[in-house]
């Protein structure tokens, strides 16, 4: 997998295309999310990932835990589109 370094956030070319992804610490989520992985909550406080399309409109912003995102392509899980 090919990873890039653009300031904050992070380009990652892999099986499923490529994306942009930001790294978010604990004391920055402040907010609860649905991770697309496991459809599991994502808790304030929780360092996650923050993955979207580099070149769309940016509503295609998702926030995973760190290990779905990780494990995304094993599983066969397809980004969910809204």
């Amino acid at each position: 997998m090919f990873r890039r370094v653009t300031g904050a956030e992070r380009r990652e070319n892999g099986p499923d295309g490529e994306w942009a992804v930001r790294r978010i610490t604990g004391s920055a989520a402040t907010k609860a999310y649905r991770c697309p992985g496991c459809y599991q909550e994502i808790p304030p406080a929780m360092p996650h990932v923050v993955a979207w399309r580099p070149f769309g409109d940016g509503d295609d912003r998702r926030h995973w835990h760190s290990s779905c995102w990780e494990r995304r392509t094993d599983r066969g899980v397809r980004y969910p589109r809204r």
